[in-house]
């Protein structure tokens, strides 16, 4: 595995002594920052200020989170299983709060919470184990979208990424590189928090891979000019009717790629969301309009205008040309047959 932070989720966030340490997204790439968490309060804030970002990354770090509530269940509790149960609960649900519109971090929490058994003093052994496991699975995971996500990329390819698409959007033009097939990447900087800047366009350029930084706003004119062959994003929940919810700005990128006749695939990674039967069941969180405001810390606006910052929006499955997962590339309309593929 390529040793870089962006790529295993084990040099950014991990435990030291009796905390976790989560280096600072926000920061990268121009310093390492440590963000200490001795609480599952801390792991909260967090993640809700940005401080891990990533569908998957965010789930690992909340799982954390609960490991933390476990290793600090009160002594006088742990003959008590439901009131030690109860306690775990509350952590899991202010976790599960930090970022709704993803279902990884759900999801992840749900199997943490449904895999303990026995005595609450062994819960904190029971939630790392599975942790560890859940780690090595999402490093697979990432390994094998790539492989297939390769197989749809051709000599002289450029590919336009919006925000970070995780760590199978490097691996994938990596693998290409290293197959001989001459592949750019241009980058959307995506504000506010500039994930394509300062996450996507730094990995993929450690990699080697030729990557050119645009701003959001000029999409149009480079696929106007010919300078994009194909898209690629993530997805932060795919609804079982292909729906996909990724960060905001996706939406009108697939509309320009279909106006220009350019493929729209997104990196699923795992399956979609069970419990999501329609794009419109999935909700979008609603961000402090402070973050559109204000830009590092200043203001970039007059005092008295108003914003709003819907984190995500719902693409629907026929602007896209295919999702890619661990286990294959399905059509979006297809994506609820990912269970019924073979496994790698």
């Amino acid at each position: 595995m390529i040793n870089h932070p962006l790529i295993s989720l084990n040099n950014t966030v991990f435990l030291r002594d009796d905390k976790l340490v989560i280096l600072d997204r926000r920061r990268f790439p121009g310093e390492l920052v440590e963000v200490l968490c001795s609480h599952y309060e801390d792991v909260a804030r967090a993640i809700e200020d940005m401080a891990v970002q990533g569908a998957g990354d965010i789930a690992i770090t909340a799982g954390y989170g609960l490991f933390l509530s476990a290793c600090q269940l009160p002594a006088n509790i742990l003959s008590q299983t439901e009131t030690a149960k109860a306690q775990l609960e509350q952590a899991r649900n202010r976790l599960a709060q930090t970022r709704p519109t993803g279902f990884h971090l759900a999801a992840l929490l749900k199997r943490l919470m449904d895999g303990l058994s026995g005595e609450p003093a062994v819960w904190a052994d029971q939630i790392l184990a599975s942790l560890n496991k859940i780690v090595e699975q999402q490093q697979l995971r990432s390994e094998l979208t790539a492989q297939w996500g390769e197989t749809l990329l051709e000599d002289g390819d450029t590919v336009l990424s919006h925000c970070f698409p995780g760590a199978a959007l490097p691996l994938m033009l990596y693998k290409a590189l290293k197959n001989g097939k001459e592949v750019k990447l241009i980058a959307t900087e995506t504000r506010p928090y500039l994930q394509g800047a300062r996450l996507t366009s730094w990995v993929a350029s450690e990699l080697g891979v030729n990557t050119t930084l645009i701003t959001d706003n000029m999409v149009a004119h480079c696929m106007s000019r010919g300078m994009i062959t194909s898209v690629f994003t993530a997805a932060d929940r795919i609804a079982l009717d292909g729906t996909v919810a990724n960060k905001i700005g996706t939406l009108q990128i697939a509309l320009l790629a279909q106006h220009y006749g350019i493929p729209v695939h997104i990196l699923g990674y795992g399956p979609p969301d069970k419990n999501t039967t329609e794009g419109k069941d999935i909700p979008i969180e609603m961000r402090d309009p402070d973050e559109v405001r204000n830009f590092h810390g200043t203001r970039i606006t007059g005092e008295q205008v108003e914003a709003i910052y819907p984190a995500f929006d719902l693409t629907p499955p026929q602007l896209i040309r295919s999702i890619i997962t661990d286990r294959g590339i399905i059509k979006p309309n297809e994506i609820s047959t990912y269970w019924s593929l073979p496994r790698a």
